[in-house]
């Protein structure tokens, strides 16, 4: 019998993890597009704004850690979709903060203890062996947050030309590029 190749994209912890996620993020997506009219980018808003209370547009883009323009086309569809007001501050017209309309705090009361169950029922893998298991793997993951809020304020990359591969033009390796 034959060994199984082996697979290094397998070994990489941000493949496995968004693997994990596309699979069991699809249940998420599944229950807020078919069930109730969200998409998932909503959902992150509609949760951060119900934990985190009012907040400004660039506040909550940094909290659901969306860049400002999606966070901004998010916000259009659910002001639209009558689940978030925008509330201009007193004294300063300009400024608007964004809260949860009582429709939108019933959608959040309704959808996040599926979303709870859904966490839970992944997580009751860890506990079936050992209690500590669930523990230990939180606490895993905070310590991989903090690592990686870490490397991407030290890390000195360039920025994405998503412009350049969606054009049509070429995309040369680094090692052709000219100076």
């Amino acid at each position: 019998m034959t060994a199984a190749p082996h697979r290094p994209l397998d070994d990489l912890l941000l493949y496995r993890l968004s693997r994990l996620l596309s699979v069991a993020g699809g249940m998420v997506i599944r229950l807020c597009e078919g069930r109730f009219g969200i998409t998932r980018r909503e959902w992150r808003l509609i949760a951060v704004l119900a934990s985190r209370g009012e907040l400004g547009s660039s506040a909550l883009a940094e909290h659901a850690q969306l860049d400002r323009a999606r966070t901004s086309k998010a916000v259009g569809s659910l002001v639209a979709k009558q689940l978030i007001s925008r509330v201009a501050r007193a004294g300063d017209r300009r400024q608007v903060q964004l809260r949860l309309t009582a429709a939108g705090q019933a959608l959040y009361e309704e959808l996040f203890p599926l979303v709870t169950q859904i966490n839970a029922e992944l997580l009751h893998a860890l506990d079936a062996g050992d209690a500590g298991n669930a523990s230990r793997f939180d606490a895993s993951l905070n310590l991989l947050q903090a690592k990686a809020e870490r490397m991407v304020e030290e890390a000195v990359l360039p920025k994405a030309d998503r412009g350049r591969r969606g054009a049509g033009g070429s995309v040369n390796p680094p090692s052709s590029r000219s100076p």
